[in-house]
């Protein structure tokens, strides 16, 4: 009976080692990512909206999906688990971020065409800018040459 004990003790100090230098490697890689993450992102602050600024969005988002990857497998404990169990959290997940497309779309399209179908609209946000423009030209002081 001591001997299974032993055993057993054995096999879990062994696991236990693993599973740090498993955590540690992970951390690394994440620590990397973000990094990078914030590398590019810096380096896109001065950058005039174009095709290059748009791939170095598209990366950020490719290393933001490839950290959450890595949390939820190792810091939540779902890359060794079966595969239906992983199913039952990606599934609503993806539904999750297709109703959040879903809603940022119909919003998106209901402030484009509110214009088009109801005039009021449209004529509330023209009095708004003519009314802005006014207010400029009445801060202007007479004969400053402005």
């Amino acid at each position: 009976m001591e001997h299974t004990s032993t055993a057993v003790l054995h096999h879990e100090e062994h696991h236990a080692g693993g599973g740090k230098k498993e955590i540690f490697r992970v951390t690394i890689i994440l620590t990397v990512l973000t990094l990078v993450e914030l590398g590019l992102g810096y380096w896109m602050i001065g950058m005039e909206d174009g095709l290059k600024k748009h791939f170095i969005k598209g990366v950020i988002v490719i290393l933001m999906l490839a950290k959450a990857f890595y949390i939820v497998g190792y810091f939540m404990h779902l890359k060794h688990e079966i595969r239906n169990l992983i199913m039952t959290v990606i599934v609503p997940l993806l539904l999750f971020v297709w109703f959040i497309i879903a809603f940022l779309s119909d919003g998106n399209s209901y402030k484009n065409l509110k214009n088009e179908y109801n005039p009021y609209y449209k004529e509330r946000s023209t009095e708004k800018a003519e009314k802005k423009e006014g207010v400029k030209e009445e801060t202007k002081k007479p004969g400053s040459g402005e």
